[in-house]
């Protein structure tokens, strides 16, 4: 293994920019500890990882960690301080929650969590106030809870989950203009009225749950959720 990685080693001396993907990794490569000064990208997707050790806590200048398609089941505390960190990609593992320690990555940006075995809503990452971007995709949640409104996310990827129930509170986030409920267990009813009135919410995503979209069309708020999805598409143009 030491070999095989050595010139993306020595590379990204030089560029602060290392990928190790599809490499058969079952360990974090301890020659990666030679980049702690200077660091800022690190991939490790598609390989067999299990868990990062907690000298993944030393690299104080990474931006963007990616390691989707691993076998990561948690995350160790020491992770919570990378304060530079803005990009975060863990699609495809293992885990099953977000443990609240995610708060302290205070410049995040963009949270790709998709396909793993995540439950519950995270309403605790109302606390990224620079957060733009929370995919949650191809997990099990069941229920977009009380507490949501908190949420500071442009976009909130919620497609192929188990979503049952969705709380008013959604309607208060202060900038989702982006809500993905494709492919779930959602009935008609089950659409809260303010969601379609009186949010910023423009694009709504609802493809694939219990309902024929005609019906959509004629639930109380439909139009003047129209009004915002077609002033945003004449923006884009």
């Amino acid at each position: 293994m030491g070999n095989s990685i050595k010139p993306h080693i020595q590379n990204a001396e030089k560029t602060g920019v290392c990928q190790l993907c599809n490499m058969g990794l079952t360990e974090f490569p301890g020659d990666l500890l030679r980049l702690v000064s200077n660091l800022r990208t690190l991939d490790l997707s598609d390989n067999k990882l299990p868990s990062l050790p907690p000298a993944i806590g030393t690299f104080q200048h990474l931006r963007s960690f990616t390691a989707n398609s691993n076998r990561l089941a948690h995350f160790p505390e020491e992770f919570f301080t990378l304060k530079k960190l803005d990009t975060l990609y863990l699609c495809g593992n293992r885990l099953t929650c977000i443990p609240s320690s995610i708060t302290t990555l205070s410049s995040l940006k963009a949270l790709h969590l998709s396909g793993n075995q995540i439950k519950n809503f995270p309403t605790d990452i109302g606390a990224l106030r620079h957060l733009d971007v929370l995919d949650l995709s191809k997990n099990l949640i069941t229920e977009l809870p009380d507490g949501c409104q908190t949420i500071q996310t442009i976009e909130i990827n919620l497609n192929q989950n188990q979503i049952s129930t969705i709380s008013e509170c959604v309607s208060q986030c202060p900038r989702l203009k982006v809500l993905r409920l494709e492919e779930n267990c959602l009935h008609i009813n089950a659409l809260p009225t303010k969601l379609l009135t009186d949010s910023h919410v423009s694009l709504l995503a609802l493809d694939g749950n219990l309902f024929e979209m005609k019906k959509f069309q004629e639930i109380d708020g439909y139009e003047k959720y129209m009004e915002r999805y077609t002033a945003a598409k004449k923006k884009m143009f």
